[in-house]
């Protein structure tokens, strides 16, 4: 699925503020009062819904306690406590 990219150009005020093209508002569904994400990484700036970056993480993100919990259990040392396997099961019933 190939985006869109469209290009507007801003200007920074005294105050050191943008203001955010209406096109580009009604596509992102943002209006006032609406908080925004600023990421830098280099030279680059990003502006995001908080919400839709925590969805993404939440995706790249979901194997890692699994993951980890397995590891866990193998370190687990006592053969006779069984709480590693309940919460693994429990777990797995969520997904």
């Amino acid at each position: 699925m190939t985006q869109e990219i469209k290009f507007k150009t801003v200007r920074i005020s005294d105050k050191g503020q943008i203001a955010i093209p209406t096109e580009i508002q009604r596509d992102m569904k943002i209006g006032k009062g609406d908080e925004l994400l600023l990421m830098k990484k280099g030279d680059r700036i990003i502006l995001e819904k908080p919400k839709k970056f925590a969805a993404r993480l939440e995706d790249e993100f979901k194997d890692v306690s699994f993951l980890s919990e397995s590891s866990l259990k193998k370190l687990w040392s006592y053969k006779g406590d069984d709480v590693w396997s309940k919460y693994l099961e429990r777990g797995r019933r969520s997904k």
